[in-house]
């Protein structure tokens, strides 16, 4: 095909020195350097730029936005800044996502956990965590390696009524989480203040909009105040781990897999499982990653990928260092001591106060508003994701506030237990864990996806294994509550 006619005053392909082979189509807003060279039947997608003196191959395609060509790609001029440097500016998505991680769901799991049966979950903990390692690395490798989130994949890989149904369950998973998030900030904003929870409902979730609301400035603005707010929760269980001491050899046994509690454990690991492990961030951390930083080549994706990886294993570790505490601090301080009966967060913050002081209840505090604030503004991020993927609709934040703020404004007015209803939304998130990973697993694994990056066999089949198991504990559970 020719190339299209110039605009007036244009130099044409042939002035400019531009070899365009034949079968070649041009994206809009496509820019091709002097002296560059296209080959026949390539495709250059819209806004991408072929640099002075670039040649494509015959047949080669070059993705929308893509840099192709002469002067340093941004990676590289990232790179020649210092690997320190870089790494600290490539740091932020998956704290994103860890946020949700230790949110006031994980609060109630945990305290809850560490009441009844001691250290004896810790290691339900740890394997939720890495379990969230790998899943997060995932969904962020998808969105590097292709430039979509994991949505907008589902939508064009799957047939319609699949991605209809992957849709509605992920709004009611959105839906679940954002019940754990703004209940657990109306009940930090009630502990700090003496707020009644219905008004701190409503101030919680114009709180949280407003930290959404950073991200029209810039992703980076967005991921630190987030940053700020995840740094505010972990020291503030620093603080309680060095004031309460948790046992060092009670812990130690605690990561001993068992589940000797029967089917009230097994309730509370799904839920801790639930709690740490969150279908909609699996959803989201893909779009946090996926233009985040335009890349040339594979080279450069590998090298993105390694930087995630760090990013992965520091956010999601520092999340798994706050839940372990949270369980070990309640292990220590509850369990044993006659107060085996504490199953509210209310309950466990008033516990703090008489047993430790009231530093210890004030730090709890603080840190289950700053845990319900952050999650809430990233849950309401990740459901404008799902939609805009799934059924290519968005609609505006402010009305997915009202929407998503809904449900839990109606169970704070009709005075239902708070912590009660953030354990029984949990165990609605684990329900929707497979949802969202056994879909991220099959476009992970297919090398049309993927290309060089697909999944090994055995990160597939480890995958593939972790889905089974929630899948297996679910069904487990219904059995229970049935029988």
């Amino acid at each position: 095909m020719s190339a299209p006619p110039p605009a007036t005053g244009a130099l044409t392909a042939e002035q400019a020195g531009v070899s365009i082979g034949p079968g070649m189509t041009i994206g809009p807003g496509m820019t091709i350097g002097p002296g560059a060279a296209v080959g026949s039947g390539a495709a250059v997608g819209s806004g991408a730029a072929v640099g002075s003196g670039t040649a494509v191959g015959s047949g080669a395609a070059v993705g929308s936005g893509t840099a192709v060509g002469s002067g340093p790609s941004r990676l590289e001029a990232l790179l020649a800044k210092g690997r320190l440097r870089a790494t600290l500016a490539m740091l932020g998505p998956a704290f994103v996502a860890a946020v949700a991680y230790v949110d006031p769901g994980n609060f109630a799991t945990n305290v809850e956990g560490g009441a009844r049966f001691g250290y004896a979950l810790l290691w339900v903990v740890l394997a939720a965590n890495l379990i969230a390692m790998l899943i997060q690395y995932l969904s962020a490798k998808l969105g590097i390696v292709t430039g979509r989130n994991l949505p907008e994949l589902c939508r064009e890989r799957f047939s319609k009524p699949v991605s209809i149904a992957l849709w509605v369950q992920a709004e009611v998973v959105a839906a679940a989480t954002d019940v754990a998030e703004l209940l657990g900030a109306a009940l930090g904003l009630y502990l700090l203040f003496g707020v009644p929870l219905l008004p701190a409902g409503l101030i919680a979730g114009v709180i949280a909009f407003a930290i959404l609301g950073l991200q029209s400035r810039g992703y980076r603005r967005f991921e630190i105040a987030i940053v700020a707010l995840l740094g505010i929760i972990f020291a503030g269980f620093l603080y309680e781990m060095l004031r309460i001491g948790p046992s060092a050899s009670g812990s130690l046994e605690g990561l001993i897999p068992s589940l000797g509690g029967g089917s009230a454990a097994v309730y509370l690991a799904i839920g801790i499982v639930g709690a740490t492990v969150m279908p909609h961030v699996i959803y989201l951390h893909s779009a946090l990653t996926n233009e985040r930083m335009p890349c040339r080549d594979d080279q450069e994706r590998r090298k993105v990928l390694r930087f995630e990886r760090t990013d992965v294993v520091i956010a999601l570790g520092l999340a798994g260092i706050v839940n372990m505490a949270m369980l070990a601090v309640a292990a220590k301080m509850l369990h044993g001591t006659g107060h085996e009966a504490v199953s509210s967060i209310g309950q466990a913050h008033a516990a703090f106060g008489s047993l430790i002081g009231g530093g210890a209840a004030l730090a709890f505090a603080v840190a289950l508003f700053a845990s319900g604030a952050s999650s809430s503004s990233v849950g309401t991020y990740a459901g404008q994701v799902v939609m805009a993927g799934f059924v290519k609709r968005r609609i505006p934040l402010l009305a997915r506030r009202a929407l998503t703020m809904a449900p839990a404004l109606i169970l704070l007015a009709v005075g239902v237990d708070p912590t009660a209803a953030l354990v029984l939304s949990q165990v609605v998130l684990s329900f929707g864990i497979p949802f969202a990973l056994i879909p991220l697993v099959m476009l992970t694994r297919d090398r049309e996806v993927m290309g060089v990056h697909v999944n090994s066999k055995l990160t597939t089949s480890v995958a593939l294994m972790l889905g089974g198991l929630i899948i297996a504990l679910n069904a487990f559970l219904i059995v229970q509550q049935l029988a």
